[in-house]
């Protein structure tokens, strides 16, 4: 079998190992030279041209994607081809546009905060009015890692963005009153098949990922069902093949809300790499391949991951990783090939251990080591 991977960042680079490891020729379609996951690029150019991407995909059995950005004129032309896509332009069509994910959310009867789209500062004014006078706004296309996003107080305050989107609406929601940041993940294969990893609690910093804990602390069974109940919801509602990462709201009063949804492998589900049985970029590749999925248990009962954002200041990665294997042993590094930049994602440490309390110390300890 030939997996195609449309993108080159780092989840495109973690796909590789497994891949390899169950027999699968894996190529991609990086955007640049010298991207993460270059050990695999068989070919490098723009994933918005037609032209470049079938020339890509002409010789593998399926494409998937390290992103969900790729245009879905290039998606339409990647089916019309006969080329096997996963997940298919349909579900990414929700993932490329928060207005069609909130509308379809509500179709399906997914729990979500208030919204509207908003044109003008008028319908920003009147939706602030009827949530306490303030809310959240978001561009429809293209945030990730807390761009696009702000909290307005004032209908003024997203004038820059009605200016940018040329008259297009953006999305209001209301602010909501949580408690904490979880993620549920499922995988789910063309044929239906369809397994869930455990409920996650997620700590963002300036709008970025920052620490996951596995399972989610003090998560109730019940809590545990519907998390992944509601993924398992929007999965078969959107026909979603591959990872979906669903991003969750616990609500003060108790309620799960959808945040976010994420249609390939994840950063909340990094710890997975050395904390179940099988990765979430195993799962990845089984499910896109409608390989039987593998078993998602522990393989301790807690695990955690923590970002490595930036990177050294002075010096590379590399000096540092035999002070952070000295340190603690029992870590498990994960690097990118990116160079340190304030704020990068370059890579990730993962900890397993009998308590939470353990797993955390020895993430944080290695990770500390590259700061």
């Amino acid at each position: 079998m030939k997996l195609g991977v449309i993108g080159g960042g780092q989840l495109a680079r973690m796909m590789i190992a497994p891949a390899t490891e169950l027999g699968i020729e894996i190529r991609v379609l990086a955007e640049e030279d010298g991207m993460s996951a270059a050990i695999a690029a068989t070919a490098t150019g723009d994933y918005r041209d037609v032209d470049t991407v079938l020339a890509f995909a002409k010789d593998v059995d399926v494409i998937t994607f390290d992103h969900e950005h790729v245009p879905q004129s290039v998606l339409g032309a990647l089916v019309h081809a006969g080329i096997a896509v996963h997940p298919g332009p349909g579900a990414l069509r929700i993932a490329q546009d928060k207005l069609v994910m909130r509308a379809t959310l509500a179709q399906i009867g997914a729990p979500q905060p208030d919204w509207a789209p908003a044109s003008s500062r008028d319908d920003l004014q009147a939706f602030l009015d009827g949530h306490g006078g303030k809310a959240v706004v978001k561009t429809p296309r293209g945030g990730y890692d807390g761009k696009g996003v702000r909290v307005i107080s004032a209908a003024d305050e997203a004038d820059d963005w009605f200016d940018a989107f040329a008259g297009e609406p953006i999305l209001v929601e209301e602010l909501v009153d949580f408690r904490r940041e979880l993620a549920q993940q499922v995988a789910r294969r063309p044929s239906g098949e369809m397994v869930p990893f455990v409920v996650v609690e997620t700590v963002q910093r300036d709008g970025v990922c920052s620490e996951v804990f596995a399972p989610a602390p003090h998560a109730s069974e019940r809590e545990m069902e519907v998390a992944a109940e509601i993924a398992a919801t929007i999965a078969e509602g959107l026909d979603v093949t591959g990872m979906l990462a669903v991003e969750l709201f616990e609500t003060v009063d108790g309620r799960l809300l959808v945040n976010e949804l994420a249609m390939r492998p994840h950063n909340s589900g990094h710890w997975t790499q050395d904390g179940a049985v099988t990765s979430q970029f195993e799962q990845h590749v089984r499910a896109v391949l409608d390989l039987p999925l593998g078993s998602p248990e522990l393989t301790a009962e807690a695990a955690c991951m923590i970002n490595i954002l930036g990177g050294p200041q002075s010096g590379s990665m590399s000096d540092r990783f035999a002070l952070a294997m000295a340190d603690q042993p029992t870590a498990k590094i994960h690097t990118y090939g990116k160079a340190p930049r304030p704020g990068r994602k370059v890579g990730h440490v993962n900890a397993t251990s009998d308590e939470l309390e353990d797993a955390v110390y020895i993430a944080r300890a290695a990770a500390a080591s590259f700061a």
